[in-house]
């Protein structure tokens, strides 16, 4: 890691700041619900937006059509042309 300071005191690092998300995320076979990590002062559809071939996840788990968790991983990077549709999981309802 390299640090550099300007003039004024400020540091610069390579270290990226995020911040976590808990989302769902349906791809094309499978629901997958974890976490997405987000710059702090950017959106979950920013960080969707980027030019980057695969999605990462952190505690994440998949998910079968029942709900029952049939995989789990600390790490999970999904490839974005599978994805479907993705919501934050705190907004997650059932409907009436």
């Amino acid at each position: 890691m390299s640090l550099e300071y300007d003039d004024k005191g400020k540091i610069f690092t390579d270290v990226v700041s995020k911040v976590a998300v808990a989302a769902l995320v349906q791809t094309t076979m499978h629901l997958i619900r974890g976490n997405i990590h987000i710059r702090p002062d950017e959106r979950l559809k920013d960080e969707l937006n980027r030019d980057e071939p695969y999605l990462a996840m952190t505690n994440a788990s998949i998910v079968d059509a029942d709900g029952k968790q049939v995989y789990a991983s600390d790490f999970l990077a999904v490839r974005r042309e599978q994805v479907v549709w993705v919501m934050p999981d705190s907004e997650t309802r059932r409907a009436a």
